[in-house]
């Protein structure tokens, strides 16, 4: 064993076998996966797409969701694996129809759901709908689907929707395992396969039963566009990183990438995090008025590759030094993925040695950064980056 940085062996063995842990309990809960209340196949790799609420919040109409899904298509984002176009809250009327149904509102959307649905189909793209596990949504503008889950189940199947954001508000303090079970059973009679999105805010422990019942779940509440937001959501996320994998995820929350809360360095950073630990990258800004340095970084092919890897390992937080982090997970073909990370508000040098992340400390390594798009080969021991305050590199690191 390399002896030469006393740094590299201090966390080593507890932290291979915290990696050995990572696999065993990602394997373990996917096996379990077959045997729960949620068996739609769905989720297989963590969905990506588009959400309405970050940007817009209530002002959204038919308009912008067929300009977001334009661009999507246009700009490139679908072909890489932005599918969903997920309406969020303030889409309906304030009330049901005569029959019990949910209905949109009208003057927004007034062509309908069933033929906004159609439109988005017809683009190749995936559509998303909001509803809430109580009485009224959150921003109380609609009716909540609180005992009205199978007509409501029914409804959305008619409109061919494929992925269901349901969320917590108003909910009579009724458990949320019970409420969320109810639309869970709905959503499988209606035989349309519907990805089941629990937005339950990290209550309850949701991570320990959301993957009976749904394909992700909120591990904390609403992300904002600051850095102390986004690196908070991070955090709570990372401590059920061992209840993810193929079939459902969990969620810190959408992406800020590109609302102008953070600069480039911190957005980078919150897209390297999110997708090392296999979140939905569910994109929060305006498609069709994205920067290109936004757009750079959405469209990171590499970056895009770990977080859609077929292992469906989250990756998590292994090493920290007071603001420098090593956060990393494994791979396919016995790769390891790596983020670097200064979380301090002055320059520093983060250093990752094999040991921290799980791989042989004798080994010759070819590091693939994928933010430069380069590659260094014959590395061994570790890996060291100096950074700026809040910036991050990503590599994948090969054994050779």
């Amino acid at each position: 064993m390399y002896m030469g940085d006393s740094s590299c062996l201090s966390l080593a063995v507890g932290l291979m076998v915290l990696c050995v842990r990572l696999v065993s309990a990602a394997g373990g809960r996917s096996m379990m996966r077959g045997e729960t209340l949620l068996a739609n196949g769905l989720g297989r790799t963590p969905p990506m797409g588009w959400s309405s609420w970050n940007h817009f919040g209530c002002n959204i109409q038919e308009k912008l969701i067929k300009e977001t899904a334009d661009a999507m298509v246009s700009r490139g984002l679908a072909k890489l694996g932005y599918k969903y176009i997920n309406l969020d809250d303030c889409w309906g009327a304030s009330s049901r129809d005569t029959h019990g149904r949910l209905v949109p509102n009208a003057t927004k959307f007034p062509s309908g759901m069933k033929a906004l649905g159609h439109y988005l189909h017809s683009k190749g793209l995936k559509f998303g709908l909001y509803a809430d596990a109580g009485t009224r949504t959150c921003t109380g503008t609609m009716p909540g689907s609180l005992d009205h889950e199978g007509k409501d189940a029914q409804t959305f199947a008619s409109w061919g929707v494929d992925y269901l954001k349901y969320d917590n508000c108003d909910n009579n303090g009724i458990n949320p395992e019970d409420r969320y079970k109810k639309m869970s059973e709905a959503l499988l009679r209606t035989g349309r396969l519907i990805f089941f999105s629990i937005c339950e805010w990290g209550k309850e422990m949701v991570a320990t039963w959301g993957n009976d019942m749904a394909n992700s779940w909120r591990t904390s509440g609403d992300i904002r566009d600051s850095w102390d937001s986004m690196v908070l959501r991070a955090d709570r996320n990372d401590e059920w990183a061992s209840y993810a994998g193929p079939g459902g995820w969990n969620d810190p929350d959408m992406l800020e990438v590109g609302n102008g809360g953070m600069t480039l360095e911190e957005y980078r950073s919150h897209f390297s995090i999110w997708a090392l630990a296999k979140a939905p990258l569910i994109i929060g800004c305006s498609i069709p008025k994205m920067t290109n340095d936004t757009y750079e970084i959405l469209s990171n092919e590499e970056v895009i590759a770990v977080n859609q890897d077929l292992l469906g390992v989250q990756g998590k937080k292994v090493k920290k030094d007071g603001h420098l982090e090593v956060w990393a997970g494994p791979l396919h073909d016995n790769k390891v993925a790596v983020v670097l990370w200064n979380r301090g508000s002055k320059k520093a040098t983060v250093t990752a040695c094999w040991s921290d992340v799980g791989l042989d400390p004798t080994v010759a390594v070819k590091a693939r950064d994928l933010w430069t798009h380069s590659s260094r080969y014959a590395l061994r021991h570790q890996l060291s980056a100096h950074l700026d305050p809040h910036a991050s590199k990503m590599y994948i690191l090969s054994p050779l």
